[in-house]
């Protein structure tokens, strides 16, 4: 069981409905990624930026982008995540995939996007995904579910919690706090990848990619276009969870969905 796991962040601009330019856009980044890394984490909707036109995509591009994702997390030897628009028999999803060699998991977006219309257009996920990798139990959530502690409480003794987002720059405040506040309540790695440029609606994103450990330390944070890297400890979970017993005291609840 590993000790250590090596994240990379990729925080970039995004082409508007372009999946194809924005796989090659990706690819061509990874070429630059660092040896040693574990799991690259790309942002929200990332082959087309966060439209609300899942109509203007191909249909089978959803299946492209998951070869796509497969096959680099072959070759490099990787585990590949982020969300993108995935359409089925006439429904669209805000998809996350987390692609390891030989093994995918599915997360479908569970608070859809309501102020710009995703929930008229893409279906709410109903289950979160706990993942198992490298000896860290991983939950991936995306954008939105930030805003919803109880989705996100930490019932499940997951060691790392990730949001892949496309989060506009006049609330990035929000972002910031409730990253940091989600490590904290949960005592967990709490990371968040979003990214930079502008959409073609015109709407700005600041990046403010971050990682944060479960006491809410910041370990790394950006607001330019790059990967970022940070090294998660189980170690760290480990002896904080031991010293530090708030899990234990946390309140019962089922959910409804």
């Amino acid at each position: 069981m590993s000790k250590m796991l090596n994240i990379a962040l990729v925080q970039t601009a995004l082409h508007w409905e372009q999946p194809q330019k924005n796989r090659d856009h990706i690819a061509t980044v990874l070429k630059t990624i660092k040896p040693n890394v574990d799991v690259v984490l790309l942002p929200e909707m990332f082959t087309t930026g966060f439209t609300m036109h899942p109509e203007n995509i191909e249909e089978t591009e959803g299946a492209k982008t998951l070869d796509w994702m497969c096959k680099m997390a072959t070759e490099k030897q990787i585990a590949i995540s982020g969300s993108i628009v995935y359409s089925d028999n006439s429904s669209h999803y805000n998809r996350l995939f987390f692609v390891e060699p030989g093994k995918v998991s599915v997360y479908d977006k569970r608070h859809t996007f309501t102020l710009a219309g995703e929930s008229k257009v893409y279906t709410a996920g109903t289950s979160k995904t706990i993942i198992d990798f490298k000896g860290f139990k991983i939950c991936p959530l995306i954008c939105y579910d930030l805003r919803f502690p109880v989705w996100s409480r930490n019932v499940e003794q997951y060691d790392v919690l990730f949001y892949v987002a496309n989060w506009p720059k006049p609330r990035i405040n929000a972002w910031d706090a409730l990253l940091k506040a989600r490590a904290i309540e949960n005592m967990a790695y709490c990371i968040g990848v979003n990214r930079t440029g502008f959409d073609f609606l015109g709407h700005e994103y600041p990046g403010h990619s971050a990682v944060y450990d479960a006491l809410g330390e910041e370990l790394v944070f950006s607001d330019t276009p790059e990967i970022i890297y940070a090294t998660l400890s189980k170690d760290h979970i480990d002896t904080t969870r031991k010293n530090l017993k708030f899990l234990e005291d946390q309140d019962t609840f089922s959910l409804e969905v």
